[in-house]
């Protein structure tokens, strides 16, 4: 069984790229999606709707959809 999937952030600072995510313990993909960056800040990103499947018959998504939500700043 996959433990991983691609997430795409689709807008936002991070717009285009992809990183790997791992399921839930539920199977679930994560809800949120959250990127360190340089200067303390982490950026936010929330699923959406938005998923592929590798074949009309698997159980879990290999990619998801992510938009950029908030970015939270370090408070060092």
């Amino acid at each position: 069984m996959t433990t991983s999937y691609t997430a795409k952030l689709t807008d936002g600072p991070l717009e285009g790229r992809t990183l790997s995510a791992d399921f839930l313990a539920s199977g679930d993909p994560r809800p949120t999606v959250d990127i360190l960056a340089q200067g303390g800040k982490t950026y936010v990103y929330a699923r959406t709707a938005g998923q592929e499947f590798e074949s009309e018959d698997s159980d879990r998504p290999s990619a998801v959809n992510y938009r950029y939500l908030t970015t939270n700043f370090d408070d060092e």
